[in-house]
């Protein structure tokens, strides 16, 4: 847990927790609805980050560099998703943010697999993209609660 939240009786970290949360299950209903996730949602998450804030942590924003390659190199990434990733950082710090995409890309690939077995056994076409907040999301949060439980990621 962050020192300057706790001398507040934990209050600070209760607030940044849940607005953490509940912004990022925002961006994920968003892009699953609308396949966008507005600026406004990740200048929230700015500013949660910005409740118990940590300079050292504002370098969790170069996470974001892999995808912002990524999208430039043609790949199927959107910019909401690259903006998400960096905001989030300003959470979680640069180790948090590593370690939030790594259990959200992991989560995503998993369900991707699951979903090709399941629509080559129906016979189906397989839908070309999905939505990434969700699986950042299921990262982010599992991150977040990895660096609260006392391991420092």
């Amino acid at each position: 847990m962050q020192d300057n939240c706790i001398g507040q009786g934990g209050l600070l970290f209760v607030l940044q927790a849940a607005l953490f949360i509940a912004l990022l299950m925002t961006a994920s209903v968003f892009d699953v609805k609308k396949r966008i996730i507005p600026d406004t949602i990740c200048i929230g998450v700015v500013l949660t980050g910005l409740i118990c804030f940590e300079p050292s942590r504002l370098f969790g924003c170069f996470s974001a560099l892999p995808f912002l390659v990524a999208a430039l190199m043609g790949g199927k990434i959107g910019g909401g998703d690259i903006k998400l990733t960096a905001a989030t950082g300003v959470v979680l710090g640069i180790g948090g943010s590593i370690a939030a995409m790594i259990i959200g890309l992991t989560a995503m690939l998993l369900f991707y697999a699951a979903y090709a077995i399941l629509q080559r056994l129906r016979k189906r076409e397989r839908q070309k993209a999905f939505p990434l907040a969700p699986f950042l999301s299921i990262g982010c949060i599992a991150a977040y609660l990895i660096n609260t439980g006392g391991i420092t990621l």
